[in-house]
């Protein structure tokens, strides 16, 4: 069996206890005769693993009671229409747009009534993060919107922004159990799972309950209302079944790896080893302003397109793949989440020290 290391930003490495287990599985899960993959979501068999999901992620993130876990399709980007539909009572809202998923969701919101960009990073291709401690927020926004980790340039919100008052959603797509989080700050915390959690397919939303009503906006199709899933305990059509037992399996793994704490660790080793790096090299550079660096993904370049393009052929040979920046940004990006070992971070820094040398 031939693993590489897999630096993608999503789909992305998974923990390969969970694939191995998930392959044991495969034909047979737990004597029912046959795969989670056949199963009928309405089975009881079927309901403990949703359930049981359910609770193991409870248990990590400690949300509480009056918040409700929803597995959902259609990606974070759907949540970017769905948000408003439910939210947007007043008709306006506050955006801060720090990369290209929060800009996506400003433009999407723009459909469904006022949005208002109450800060931006974009006047310096989104390096950093802009102070959030005292925005000018329209009174009757009816909430605050952020994407709390930008995958394509590398930054975090290390600070959550002063909402004054109003209700705070965050896209957590790719910073989705890397640490201990205070659920009750936000009024909605979602995500698509491919990048943290689990295989692409599902979307994780945790909602308080106070914003899920019938009051949502004229022609809200049934199937993006959060009250339609929340009733139905995510099973009002068919889930991606498949993918929430992944999902479920990476829950434990987490769990079993020592929590929420031991995570954030673990990152942190990580992503230290990897900006130790390019702060002493001479031919690779960090994209992001310091404080404001991403444990989760890590942008850089070598300052010549050329150079960039053959450090990622080479990287490639060498067994460390999809190293490529986004195309809005070019270089190369290391997403290293939670699955990514810590050796295989050791072995591209080692890599990059060697090329260096030779370039």
């Amino acid at each position: 069996m031939n693993r590489v290391y897999n630096f993608s930003a999503g789909p992305a490495v998974l923990p390969e206890e969970v694939l191995r287990e998930a392959a044991e599985e495969m034909l047979d899960y737990k004597g029912s005769g046959m795969s989670v993959m056949e199963m009928s979501h309405r089975s009881k068999v079927y309901d403990n693993i949703i359930k049981t999901a359910e609770a193991d992620l409870r248990e990590l993130m400690n949300i509480p009671d009056n918040y409700k876990v929803l597995f959902l399709q259609g990606g974070a980007s759907q949540q970017f229409a769905m948000i408003p539909m439910n939210l947007m009572k007043n008709k306006k809202a506050a955006y801060i747009v720090t990369g290209q998923w929060a800009k996506k969701a400003y433009q999407e919101a723009q459909l469904y009534g006022e949005a208002v960009k109450v800060a931006s990073s974009e006047d310096e291709t989104f390096s950093y993060i802009p102070d959030c401690s005292d925005l000018d927020i329209p009174e009757d926004a009816d909430y605050v919107y952020i994407c709390e980790n930008n995958t394509i340039y590398g930054t975090k919100y290390k600070e959550l922004p002063n909402t004054k008052g109003h209700t705070l959603v965050a896209d957590v797509s790719s910073c989705f159990l890397s640490e201990p989080v205070d659920v009750t700050k936000y009024g909605i915390i979602y995500g698509g799972v491919q990048k943290n959690i689990g295989p692409a397919g599902v979307v994780i939303v945790i909602i308080r309950e106070d914003l899920i009503t019938e009051d949502t906006l004229p022609g809200t199709p049934t199937m993006l209302k959060y009250k339609t899933h929340a009733d139905a305990e995510s099973l009002y059509n068919t889930p991606p079944a498949y993918g929430i037992y992944v999902c479920g399996k990476v829950f434990q793994w987490i769990k079993k790896m020592g929590g929420l704490e031991v995570m954030k660790q673990r990152n942190e080793e990580k992503a230290k080893i990897l900006y130790d790096f390019l702060d002493q090299s001479k031919l690779f550079q960090g994209t992001v302003k310091k404080e404001d660096r991403s444990l989760m993904n890590v942008p850089f370049v070598t300052g010549d397109k050329e150079l960039d393009a053959k450090f990622v052929k080479e990287a490639e040979a060498a067994g460390f793949v999809n190293l490529k920046g986004h195309r809005s940004v070019g270089g190369m990006r290391a997403s290293i989440y939670n699955a990514m070992p810590k050796e295989g971070v050791e072995k591209l820094a080692a890599f990059m020290k060697k090329f260096e040398e030779e370039n």
